[in-house]
C-alpha cells in the first residue's frame, strides 16, 4: 500500500521527537559526567593527590643511635657495631608467606623463624617493618639486595647493635640491651613510638636500664617513595633523630678487670671507693657472664647453664646480696657504746672465752679466751665477750642507729638493679616484722654481726669509707651525662665525735698491724699505704650434733654451700685515706685467710694504678705474690694503659 503524504509527515515528526529526546538525555548525562569530572579533578583534587602519595610514600622511623658508655678514663665499655639485617612490611608484601618462602631461597632462614615471623607480622600493625633475620654476612645481605624486585615489601637495612668490648668485666654492672617486650610496654606511660619497632633493643638490667632515658635518644624518620609491589624506589626525605648521650662512669676499667681476675672462680663479690668523693673505682660480682650472649639472642643451653650454676653468675652480689657482716660489724657497735658514753676507749671487759646469758652461753670465737680486753684490743683480736658485754649495755636502738648512720640498712641510690636495702633491726622492726618482742639473745647476736643483720657488701664499703673520711659519703656511679658532669653528692661530717672515731680507726690499725692482729699476714710493707681493716666470718649454720659424731668439726669439712662466708672491710693509707674496700668470698672461710688477701691487692691496685709493686708486701711472701700475678688473666689494654688516673 502507497504511504500518503501526510503518513510520511506524520513519520518525520515521530523521529524528530525521538531524536530530540534522546540528545536531550545524552546532553544532560554529559553534563552530570561533565559536572562530576569537575568536582574530582578540581574541587577534590588535593584530598585525592594526597590519597595517591600516600599510596607511592611511606614513612618511616629511624632508629637513634644508642649512647654510648665509657670508664672513668675514656675506655669503651659499652658500644655500638654495624649490623647487617632484613625487614618486611605487610601492606607492601601482601602474601607474606610467600614471600618469605622465596626469600629463604635466597639465603638460609629456619622454618622457626619464618612461623616466628609470621606470628610477629600478625601482632604488629600493617605498616610497621618487622625484622626476619639480623647479623647477616655481607654475603647474604648482598643476595637479598640483588634480588629485591621479586621479594615485595623485603627491605635489606644497615643498623645498629649493641656490643660489650670488654664482656664479663661490666655484665653486673652496665648490665645489657634487650627487645622491648609488653611487660616493658606496659610499664612505662606514654610509650616512645620508637619503642613499637620489633626487636627495638633496651636496657634490660643494670646501667643500661635505669638510664634508658638518657641512652635511648629521638628517633627520625625517613619518607621514601614504594612501586606497586612494595619496592623501595628512592629515599624523598630524611630527618635524622638526636643520638643517645653518652655516659663516663667512675669505674676503672683496668682496676674492675683486675678484681674480676683475683676472684677467678669464687662466688664473691668486691667493692672499691673513692673515700673522698664516693667514687666506685672497682665493682664486682663472681662469677660473671658475657652479656653479648642477650644482645645476640642466648641460647637455652647457655640460659640454662648460668640459672643453674650454684655460684649464681647471674646475680649481682655487690648490691643484690645481703649477708651477716659478721665481725665487720664490730665497729657499728663500739661506735654506739662510745656514742652513749657506756664505755671509754680504756674500759676493760675480761673474755673467759664465753658470756652468759641466763642459762644460755654465748661463746667466743677463741674457746680459751682473751683475758681482759679493751677498745683497741677487741677489735684487733676480734673478742666476740667485749662486744656482746658492751652491746647490753648500749642496747640494740642505739646499735641500729649508729648502723643506718654509717650506711647499713640504708638503700644508696645507684642505678643498677635490684639494690638490697639489707636489714639494720631494732626493737620496733621485729615487732611489725615477727610480731615479737626483742630479747637479750637477739642483741648478742646483732653485736657481732649475726641474727637479723644482713647488709650488701656495697653497704660495707659505704660504711668503711664513712668511718675513714668521718663524713657521710655517697657512692656515686656516674660521673659524667653527655657533656655535663654529674655534681658530687653531699658529704657533711658525720655526728660523730672525731675523737671515738679515731679509736676506732687505731682498733682496725692494729688489726693489719699488731703484735695480735687477726689479719697481721695480710698487712701492707710500705709505711706510706699503711691499712687499716677488720675481718669478718659470718656463720652460715651451725655444725649438727650428727656431723660432730660423725667426724666433722672444721668449717671446711663441710659441704661447700654449708660453709661460713668470709669478709674483709679496709681502707688505705690510714693517715689519708683515699681508698675503702670491702670483700665477701661466699663460704670462702675465714675472713683472715680468704677475703683479706684479696682485699689487700686491690686496694693496693687502686692506689698505685696498676700491678702493686712487690715491695708494698711483706719481704716473705714476695714470691707467693709474684707466682699470683704471673698466673692472673688479665686483659691486655694495650699501650695507652699508662695514663689512667689513679684514685
Amino acid at each position: 500500500m502507497k504511504r500518503t503524504q501526510r503518513d510520511t509527515e506524520d513519520s518525520f515528526r515521530g523521529v524528530r521527537r525521538r531524536a530530540f529526546l534522546m540528545g536531550g538525555a545524552m546532553t544532560a548525562f554529559v553534563a552530570v559526567l561533565g559536572a562530576r569530572m569537575r568536582y574530582l579533578q578540581v574541587d577534590q583534587a588535593e584530598e585525592f593527590r594526597l590519597l595517591a602519595e600516600e599510596n607511592r610514600v611511606n614513612i618511616r622511623l629511624i632508629p637513634p643511635a644508642r649512647g654510648q658508655i665509657f670508664d672513668r678514663n675514656g675506655r669503651l665499655i659499652a658500644g655500638n657495631e654495624q649490623n647487617y639485617r632484613v625487614v618486611i612490611t605487610r601492606e607492601d608484601a601482601g602474601d607474606v608467606e610467600m614471600v618469605l618462602k622465596r626469600l629463604a631461597s635466597i639465603v638460609p632462614l629456619p622454618p622457626e623463624d619464618i612461623e616466628k615471623t609470621l606470628k610477629e607480622v600478625e601482632r604488629r600493625s600493617p605498616f610497621v617493618p618487622i625484622i626476619v633475620a639480623d647479623r647477616l654476612s655481607w654475603e647474604d645481605f648482598s643476595k637479598i639486595a640483588i634480588n629485591s624486585p621479586s621479594l615485595p615489601g623485603v627491605t635489606p637495612e644497615v643498623g645498629l647493635s649493641r656490643v660489650y668490648p670488654l664482656d664479663q668485666d661490666f655484665a653486673h654492672v652496665v648490665g645489657y640491651v634487650g627487645p622491648v617486650s609488653e611487660r616493658d610496654l606496659e610499664r612505662i606511660e606514654n610509650p616512645d613510638p620508637v619503642l613499637q619497632l620489633p626487636k627495638f633493643q633496651i636496657g634490660k638490667v643494670g646501667v643500661e636500664r635505669w638510664t634508658e632515658a638518657e641512652l635511648r635518644g629521638r628517633a627520625g624518620q625517613k619518607r621514601i617513595e614504594v612501586n606497586s609491589v612494595g619496592r623501595v624506589m628512592r629515599e624523598l626525605e630524611r630527618l635524622e633523630g638526636d643520638p643517645g648521650d653518652d655516659l663516663r662512669l667512675t669505674i676503672d676499667a683496668e682496676a674492675q678487670n683486675f678484681a674480676q681476675a683475683r676472684l677467678g672462680d669464687d662466688s664473691a663479690a668486691m667493692v672499691a671507693i673513692d673515700v673522698q668523693t664516693g667514687d666506685l673505682l672497682a665493682c664486682v660480682s663472681a662469677p660473671s657472664f658475657d652479656p653479648n650472649l642477650f644482645v645476640r639472642g642466648i641460647s637455652q643451653k647457655d640460659y640454662s647453664f648460668l640459672l643453674e650454676n650454684d655460684h649464681r653468675p647471674l646475680a649481682d652480689k655487690t648490691v643484690q646480696g645481703a649477708y651477716p657482716p659478721g665481725s665487720t660489724f664490730k665497729m657499728v657497735t663500739a661506735l654506739a657504746a662510745l656514742e652513749a658514753g657506756v664505755i671509754t676507749p680504756q674500759t676493760g671487759v675480761y673474755c673467759p672465752g664465753h658470756y652468759e646469758v641466763g642459762s644460755r652461753r654465748f661463746h667466743c670465737w677463741k674457746r680459751s679466751g682473751h683475758g681482759t680486753v679493751s677498745l683497741h684490743s677487741a677489735l684487733s683480736e676480734s673478742c666476740d665477750v667485749y662486744f656482746y658485754d658492751i652491746a647490753q649495755k648500749v642496747g640494740i636502738d642505739k646499735i641500729a642507729e649508729m648502723g643506718r648512720k654509717l650506711g647499713l640498712g640504708v638503700r644508696h641510690d645507684l642505678p643498677m638493679s635490684a639494690i638490697t636495702e639489707g636489714v639494720m633491726p631494732d626493737k620496733a622492726w621485729k615487732q611489725e616484722r615477727y610480731k615479737q618482742e626483742w630479747r637479750i639473745g637477739d642483741t648478742i647476736n646483732a653485736s657481732i654481726g649475726q641474727g637479723y643483720v644482713l647488709t650488701s657488701p656495697l653497704q660495707l664499703a659505704v660504711m668503711t669509707a664513712r668511718i675513714a673520711s668521718g663524713r657521710a659519703i655517697e657512692p656515686r656511679l656516674v660521673r659524667r651525662i653527655g657533656t655535663q658532669d654529674v655534681p658530687l653528692p653531699d658529704a657533711p661530717p658525720l655526728d660523730i665525735d672525731s675523737q671515738h672515731l679515731a679509736s676506732v680507726r687505731r682498733g682496725m690499725y692494729e688489726v693489719m698491724n699488731g703484735a695480735h692482729g687477726t689479719a697481721k699476714s695480710s698487712r701492707i710493707a710500705d709505711e706510706t699505704m699503711l691499712m687499716a681493716g677488720k675481718t669478718g666470718t659470718a656463720q652460715v649454720r651451725n655444725i649438727s650434733a650428727a656431723e660432730r659424731a660423725s667426724g666433722v668439726v672444721r668449717n671446711e669439712q663441710l659441704p661447700w654451700n654449708r660453709r661460713d662466708h668470709a669478709l674483709f672491710v679496709c681502707y688505705a693509707p690510714f693517715d689519708k685515706p683515699r681508698v675503702a674496700v670491702s670483700v665477701v668470698v661466699e663460704h670462702g672461710g675465714g675472713g683472715s685467710a680468704v677475703a683479706a688477701p684479696v682485699a689487700r691487692d686491690l686496694l693496693l691496685y687502686c692506689l698505685t694504678g696498676g700491678i702493686p709493686p712487690l715491695t708494698a708486701y711483706p719481704a716473705s711472701q714476695r714470691g707467693t705474690i709474684e707466682s699470683r700475678f704471673n698466673d692472673m688473666k688479665l686483659r691486655d689494654f694495650g699501650a695507652d694503659s699508662t695514663t689512667r688516673s689513679r684514685a
